[in-house]
């Protein structure tokens, strides 16, 4: 019995969260599949951006709807986009992840020339951290904060909380 082969579709990720005024750049590797039907970033319950983001930043984040999450990170000078743009993948799993065409430095500077940090959200992320670099920015790897990461909050917290010192103080 010969094998089938699955056609898997190119799949297309989120807009770039960003205004001018961005100091922080956060990447992630690639909406899942939750993100995806939402058209949000880190969709999935479990995922902990949010509560991350509104730890370091002492926002209300987690209850607010998710237009208003996006306009306190611009006000607060954080811009949210993937390393991978487009790519093939089964699944929600960085791992499944073929064919990927990544993100370019360049167009986010033009469109947010005041960043000074990039933080790749997990390794796959991460991966991506040397052309950032090239491209004159700072990098930070921080942990992934999927569930499927399993490290304590508290840890990714301490972690995570390393972009402070590329913000401005509380508008």
């Amino acid at each position: 019995m010969a094998a089938v082969a699955l056609k898997v579709s190119l799949l297309r990720g989120l807009p770039p969260v960003v205004n001018a005024s961005a100091r922080v750049l956060i990447l992630g590797s690639f909406p899942g599949e939750a993100s995806l039907a939402a058209r949000q970033y880190y969709a999935h319950p479990r995922n902990h951006f949010w509560p991350l983001l509104a730890a370091i930043l002492d926002e209300p984040l987690t209850t607010m709807a998710y237009p208003a999450r996006l306009a306190r990170l611009k006000a607060r000078g954080v811009a949210v986009w993937d390393t991978f743009v487009a790519c093939e993948r089964m699944g929600s799993l960085d791992t499944a992840i073929r064919n990927a065409r990544r993100g370019q430095a360049a167009r986010m500077r033009r469109r947010a020339p005041g960043i000074r940090v990039v933080g790749f959200n997990g390794g796959t992320a991460a991966r991506a951290a040397p052309a950032w670099r090239v491209a004159g920015y700072a990098t930070l790897a921080l942990p992934s904060s999927s569930p499927a990461y399993a490290r304590p909050f508290a840890e990714k917290l301490a972690a995570w909380r390393a972009i402070t010192e590329f913000l401005d103080p509380t508008p």
